[in-house]
């Protein structure tokens, strides 16, 4: 069976989103050499990605963008190879390579997926999906990018989940900007 991870940056205060849900303080510290090394390593990946529909549509409206490909020419040149799925009631088709829309509840579909794919799975963003998929139990890695900011407020990634799921810390990493990367396994 293969696996689901999740990655996402959240605040020091444990926020994936500010409350007017912007996310662009998680890009500060972004020209930090190590760290672009690190993001690059990781759109390497053959994962299939994972997507709500809001962050697919802030994903599609950059990545297969020329400035994008100037940008970060490794990680636009990942993500916009692999395979992706966005969950959404209201979307038809989606105009972004690779991608397959699902409509259908994202335990069951996912679960399914876990099934079949011969390929991991990595959730980008996707607050409310990371946490119907959490509550599910499917979700096998968790990759945190906490980035040094509080802000005082937003949306978590957690909220309502039931019971108290234990992780295991896999790993971690400093970097020189003072992010820290964290992953754990359920």
């Amino acid at each position: 069976m293969t696996r689901l991870n999740m990655f996402n940056s959240v605040s020091l205060d444990g926020y994936f989103t500010d409350s007017s849900n912007d996310m662009s303080w998680a890009h500060a510290g972004g020209d930090n050499k190590e760290f672009q090394d690190f993001v690059a390593g990781n759109a390497k990946g053959a994962n299939a990605l994972i997507f709500g529909r809001v962050t697919y549509d802030m994903m599609a409206a950059f990545w297969p963008t020329p400035m994008a490909a100037q940008a970060m020419p490794e990680v636009a040149k990942g993500m916009n190879a692999a395979p992706k799925y966005v969950f959404s009631r209201s979307m038809k088709k989606a105009d972004w390579a690779g991608t397959t829309v699902l409509n259908g509840d994202p335990a069951q579909e996912i679960a399914r997926l876990k099934q079949q794919s011969k390929v991991d799975m990595t959730i980008l963003g996707s607050g409310s999906i990371v946490r119907q998929l959490t509550a599910a139990g499917l979700i096998d890695d968790y990759q945190l990018l906490v980035c040094p900011v509080i802000l005082g407020g937003g949306r978590t990634l957690f909220e309502g989940v039931p019971g108290q799921p234990t992780l295991k810390l896999e790993n971690s990493r400093t970097f020189g900007n003072g992010k820290v990367f964290l992953h754990y396994s359920a």
